[in-house]
Protein backbone atom coordinates (compact mmCIF):
# COMPACT_ATOMS: atom_id res chain seq x y z
CA UNK A 1 0.00 0.00 0.00
CA UNK A 2 1.12 3.55 -0.64
CA UNK A 3 -1.05 5.88 1.48
CA UNK A 4 1.41 8.75 1.05
CA UNK A 5 4.05 9.88 -1.41
CA UNK A 6 6.82 12.08 -0.06
CA UNK A 7 8.52 14.50 -2.43
CA UNK A 8 11.10 16.36 -0.37
CA UNK A 9 9.22 18.26 2.35
CA UNK A 10 5.91 17.69 0.54
CA UNK A 11 3.67 14.77 1.52
CA UNK A 12 0.92 13.83 -0.93
CA UNK A 13 -2.02 11.56 -0.10
CA UNK A 14 -2.55 8.94 -2.81
CA UNK A 15 -6.29 8.96 -2.17
CA UNK A 16 -6.37 12.70 -2.79
CA UNK A 17 -4.32 12.32 -5.96
CA UNK A 18 -6.68 9.69 -7.33
CA UNK A 19 -9.67 11.78 -6.26
CA UNK A 20 -8.30 14.64 -8.34
CA UNK A 21 -7.45 12.27 -11.20
CA UNK A 22 -11.05 11.02 -11.20
CA UNK A 23 -12.30 14.53 -11.93
CA UNK A 24 -9.64 15.06 -14.60
CA UNK A 25 -10.62 11.84 -16.36
CA UNK A 26 -14.33 12.62 -16.05
CA UNK A 27 -13.79 16.14 -17.36
CA UNK A 28 -11.81 14.84 -20.33
CA UNK A 29 -14.61 12.42 -21.26
CA UNK A 30 -17.22 15.17 -20.96
CA UNK A 31 -15.04 17.46 -23.08
CA UNK A 32 -14.83 14.93 -25.91
CA UNK A 33 -18.58 14.40 -25.82
CA UNK A 34 -19.32 18.14 -25.76
CA UNK A 35 -17.17 18.57 -28.85
CA UNK A 36 -19.14 15.80 -30.59
CA UNK A 37 -22.38 17.57 -29.67
CA UNK A 38 -21.16 20.93 -30.91
CA UNK A 39 -21.12 22.49 -27.44
CA UNK A 40 -18.30 24.59 -25.91
CA UNK A 41 -15.55 22.29 -24.69
CA UNK A 42 -14.79 24.74 -21.87
CA UNK A 43 -18.05 23.66 -20.28
CA UNK A 44 -16.28 20.44 -19.29
CA UNK A 45 -13.95 22.34 -16.94
CA UNK A 46 -16.83 24.32 -15.45
CA UNK A 47 -18.90 21.19 -14.98
CA UNK A 48 -16.01 19.28 -13.39
CA UNK A 49 -15.30 22.15 -11.00
CA UNK A 50 -18.97 22.38 -9.97
CA UNK A 51 -19.05 18.61 -9.40
CA UNK A 52 -15.78 18.75 -7.44
CA UNK A 53 -16.92 21.47 -5.05
CA UNK A 54 -20.35 19.92 -4.56
CA UNK A 55 -18.88 16.44 -4.27
CA UNK A 56 -16.40 17.36 -1.56
CA UNK A 57 -19.06 19.17 0.46
CA UNK A 58 -21.53 16.32 0.07
CA UNK A 59 -19.03 13.55 0.80
CA UNK A 60 -17.77 15.33 3.89
CA UNK A 61 -21.26 16.12 5.16
CA UNK A 62 -22.32 12.48 4.71
CA UNK A 63 -19.28 11.28 6.68
CA UNK A 64 -20.00 13.74 9.48
CA UNK A 65 -23.60 12.55 9.74
CA UNK A 66 -22.57 8.89 9.78
CA UNK A 67 -19.84 9.46 12.38
CA UNK A 68 -21.39 12.22 14.48
CA UNK A 69 -20.48 10.58 17.81
CA UNK A 70 -16.82 10.79 16.83
CA UNK A 71 -16.96 14.05 14.85
CA UNK A 72 -18.93 16.01 17.46
CA UNK A 73 -15.87 16.13 19.72
CA UNK A 74 -14.12 18.39 17.21
CA UNK A 75 -16.63 19.51 14.57
CA UNK A 76 -14.46 22.21 12.99
CA UNK A 77 -11.39 19.99 12.89
CA UNK A 78 -13.34 17.13 11.32
CA UNK A 79 -14.93 19.40 8.70
CA UNK A 80 -11.50 20.38 7.41
CA UNK A 81 -9.85 17.00 7.97
CA UNK A 82 -8.11 15.41 5.00
CA UNK A 83 -9.87 12.09 5.51
CA UNK A 84 -13.43 10.85 5.73
CA UNK A 85 -15.34 11.04 2.46
CA UNK A 86 -18.46 9.02 1.60
CA UNK A 87 -19.15 8.26 -2.04
CA UNK A 88 -22.95 8.52 -1.91
CA UNK A 89 -22.76 11.89 -0.20
CA UNK A 90 -20.29 12.97 -2.85
CA UNK A 91 -22.67 11.80 -5.57
CA UNK A 92 -25.53 13.84 -4.13
CA UNK A 93 -23.40 16.92 -3.56
CA UNK A 94 -21.74 16.66 -6.97
CA UNK A 95 -25.13 16.26 -8.62
CA UNK A 96 -26.45 19.39 -6.94
CA UNK A 97 -23.32 21.27 -7.98
CA UNK A 98 -23.78 20.26 -11.62
CA UNK A 99 -27.50 21.12 -11.52
CA UNK A 100 -26.65 24.63 -10.32
CA UNK A 101 -24.09 24.95 -13.10
CA UNK A 102 -26.53 23.62 -15.70
CA UNK A 103 -29.18 26.14 -14.70
CA UNK A 104 -26.62 28.89 -15.04
CA UNK A 105 -25.70 27.66 -18.53
CA UNK A 106 -29.33 26.91 -19.47
CA UNK A 107 -28.42 23.27 -20.12
CA UNK A 108 -30.59 21.55 -17.54
CA UNK A 109 -32.13 18.75 -19.61
CA UNK A 110 -32.03 14.98 -20.09
CA UNK A 111 -29.07 15.34 -22.44
CA UNK A 112 -27.02 16.56 -19.48
CA UNK A 113 -27.67 13.26 -17.69
CA UNK A 114 -26.57 11.24 -20.71
CA UNK A 115 -23.49 13.45 -21.01
CA UNK A 116 -22.52 12.67 -17.42
CA UNK A 117 -23.15 8.91 -17.44
CA UNK A 118 -19.85 7.57 -18.90
CA UNK A 119 -17.86 10.18 -16.97
CA UNK A 120 -19.46 9.18 -13.67
CA UNK A 121 -18.57 5.52 -14.22
CA UNK A 122 -15.00 6.29 -15.26
CA UNK A 123 -14.47 8.72 -12.39
CA UNK A 124 -15.69 6.14 -9.89
CA UNK A 125 -13.29 3.56 -11.35
CA UNK A 126 -10.32 5.92 -10.96
CA UNK A 127 -11.38 6.94 -7.47
CA UNK A 128 -11.37 3.34 -6.29
CA UNK A 129 -7.70 3.10 -7.29
CA UNK A 130 -7.12 5.64 -4.53
CA UNK A 131 -8.96 3.40 -2.07
CA UNK A 132 -6.73 0.50 -3.04
CA UNK A 133 -3.47 2.47 -2.82
CA UNK A 134 -4.32 4.09 0.50
CA UNK A 135 -5.89 1.00 2.11
CA UNK A 136 -8.61 3.24 3.54
CA UNK A 137 -10.81 0.43 4.84
CA UNK A 138 -12.95 -0.04 1.75
CA UNK A 139 -11.57 -3.54 1.30
CA UNK A 140 -13.65 -6.67 1.79
CA UNK A 141 -14.16 -9.41 4.32
CA UNK A 142 -11.62 -12.06 5.22
CA UNK A 143 -10.84 -14.45 2.39
CA UNK A 144 -8.19 -17.06 1.60
CA UNK A 145 -8.57 -17.04 -2.18
CA UNK A 146 -5.75 -16.82 -4.74
CA UNK A 147 -5.70 -13.00 -4.98
CA UNK A 148 -6.57 -12.19 -1.36
CA UNK A 149 -4.60 -9.26 0.03
CA UNK A 150 -3.63 -7.77 3.37
CA UNK A 151 -3.31 -4.02 3.94
CA UNK A 152 -0.73 -3.81 6.78
CA UNK A 153 0.42 -0.31 5.79
CA UNK A 154 -2.98 1.08 4.87
CA UNK A 155 -4.69 4.08 6.39
CA UNK A 156 -6.98 1.50 8.03
CA UNK A 157 -4.47 -1.35 8.38
CA UNK A 158 -5.20 -5.06 8.50
CA UNK A 159 -2.84 -8.01 8.43
CA UNK A 160 -5.71 -10.36 7.67
CA UNK A 161 -6.06 -11.33 4.01
CA UNK A 162 -9.29 -9.99 2.52
CA UNK A 163 -11.13 -9.43 -0.75
CA UNK A 164 -9.47 -6.47 -2.58
CA UNK A 165 -12.87 -4.99 -3.37
CA UNK A 166 -11.49 -1.65 -4.68
CA UNK A 167 -9.81 -3.64 -7.47
CA UNK A 168 -13.08 -5.38 -8.29
CA UNK A 169 -14.89 -2.06 -8.47
CA UNK A 170 -12.24 -0.38 -10.61
CA UNK A 171 -12.32 -3.21 -13.15
CA UNK A 172 -16.12 -3.45 -13.21
CA UNK A 173 -16.80 0.27 -13.49
CA UNK A 174 -14.15 0.63 -16.19
CA UNK A 175 -16.16 -1.92 -18.16
CA UNK A 176 -19.39 -0.02 -17.40
CA UNK A 177 -17.83 3.23 -18.61
CA UNK A 178 -16.75 1.53 -21.84
CA UNK A 179 -20.25 0.15 -22.48
CA UNK A 180 -21.88 3.52 -21.78
CA UNK A 181 -19.45 5.30 -24.08
CA UNK A 182 -20.12 2.86 -26.90
CA UNK A 183 -23.87 3.41 -26.52
CA UNK A 184 -23.73 7.20 -26.24
CA UNK A 185 -25.30 7.76 -29.68
CA UNK A 186 -27.87 4.98 -29.39
CA UNK A 187 -29.40 5.71 -25.99
CA UNK A 188 -30.54 9.32 -25.68
CA UNK A 189 -33.18 11.33 -23.87
CA UNK A 190 -31.92 10.21 -20.46
CA UNK A 191 -31.81 6.50 -21.32
CA UNK A 192 -28.02 6.33 -21.17
CA UNK A 193 -28.16 7.72 -17.64
CA UNK A 194 -30.88 5.22 -16.79
CA UNK A 195 -28.54 2.43 -17.89
CA UNK A 196 -25.82 3.94 -15.71
CA UNK A 197 -28.15 3.84 -12.71
CA UNK A 198 -28.92 0.19 -13.39
CA UNK A 199 -25.33 -0.95 -13.91
CA UNK A 200 -23.71 1.17 -11.19
CA UNK A 201 -26.41 0.23 -8.70
CA UNK A 202 -26.07 -3.46 -9.52
CA UNK A 203 -22.29 -3.32 -9.19
CA UNK A 204 -22.40 -1.68 -5.77
CA UNK A 205 -25.23 -3.93 -4.55
CA UNK A 206 -23.26 -7.07 -5.37
CA UNK A 207 -19.86 -5.96 -4.09
CA UNK A 208 -21.37 -5.02 -0.73
CA UNK A 209 -21.91 -8.71 0.02
CA UNK A 210 -18.15 -9.12 0.40
CA UNK A 211 -17.35 -5.74 1.93
CA UNK A 212 -17.09 -4.99 5.64
CA UNK A 213 -20.05 -2.63 5.94
CA UNK A 214 -22.69 -3.40 8.55
CA UNK A 215 -26.30 -4.26 7.75
CA UNK A 216 -28.80 -1.52 8.54
CA UNK A 217 -32.13 -2.96 7.36
CA UNK A 218 -33.52 -6.12 5.76
CA UNK A 219 -30.07 -7.70 5.97
CA UNK A 220 -28.70 -5.04 3.61
CA UNK A 221 -26.13 -2.30 4.07
CA UNK A 222 -26.92 1.37 3.60
CA UNK A 223 -25.08 1.32 0.26
CA UNK A 224 -27.18 -1.63 -0.87
CA UNK A 225 -30.41 0.19 -0.05
CA UNK A 226 -29.25 3.15 -2.15
CA UNK A 227 -28.24 0.71 -4.87
CA UNK A 228 -31.64 -0.97 -4.91
CA UNK A 229 -33.22 2.45 -5.45
CA UNK A 230 -30.80 3.13 -8.31
CA UNK A 231 -31.52 -0.21 -9.98
CA UNK A 232 -35.29 0.19 -9.68
CA UNK A 233 -35.12 3.73 -11.07
CA UNK A 234 -32.92 2.60 -13.94
CA UNK A 235 -35.10 -0.39 -14.85
CA UNK A 236 -38.35 1.60 -14.77
CA UNK A 237 -36.81 4.46 -16.72
CA UNK A 238 -35.45 2.14 -19.40
CA UNK A 239 -38.70 0.15 -19.62
CA UNK A 240 -40.79 3.29 -20.12
CA UNK A 241 -38.31 5.02 -22.41
CA UNK A 242 -37.67 2.07 -24.70
CA UNK A 243 -41.40 1.49 -25.18
CA UNK A 244 -41.97 4.98 -26.50
CA UNK A 245 -42.31 5.24 -30.27
CA UNK A 246 -39.37 6.91 -32.03
CA UNK A 247 -39.75 10.63 -32.66
CA UNK A 248 -40.93 11.71 -36.09
CA UNK A 249 -38.10 13.03 -38.29
CA UNK A 250 -38.00 16.80 -38.59
CA UNK A 251 -39.52 18.27 -41.73
CA UNK A 252 -36.98 19.41 -44.30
Amino acid sequence: MIPEIEIGPLTLQTFGLCFAAAFIVSGAIVGVRLKELGKPVDWAYEMAFAALVGGIIGARAHWLLENWDEASEDVLGNIFSGSGLVWFGGLIGGTLGVIIWARWRDYLNLGLLDLAAPALAAGYAVGRIGCQLSGDGDYGVAWDGPWAMAYPDGTVPTTEEVHPTPVYETLTMTGVAFVLWRLRNRLTGGLLFALYLLLAGLERFLVEFIRRNEDVALGLTQAQLFSVAMVIAGVVWLAVGLRRPPAEPAAV
